[in-house]
């Protein structure tokens, strides 16, 4: 085996983590936008059927066929 053969993995390999970096640094750039403190989706929409009949009819709904499925 010569040197340049033993060079080349190592010289692929530097290749493909320099490329690997510069996604990751990008990938970092597009995130950084993000707000992740914000408050979970499910606060959101949560006591949004307070008072709505027809959830409590599924709510009715959902506990009878839990009972029957016993």
């Amino acid at each position: 085996m010569t040197s340049q053969q033993l060079e080349e993995p190592s010289l692929r390999l530097e290749a493909r983590v320099a490329t690997l970096e510069v996604e990751l640094a990008q990938m970092k750039q597009m995130l950084s936008g993000i707000v992740i403190n914000e408050d979970p989706w499910w606060l959101k929409v949560a006591g949004s059927f307070e008072n709505d009949p027809t959830f409590d009819e599924a709510v009715n709904f959902g506990q009878e066929w839990r009972k029957t499925a016993e």
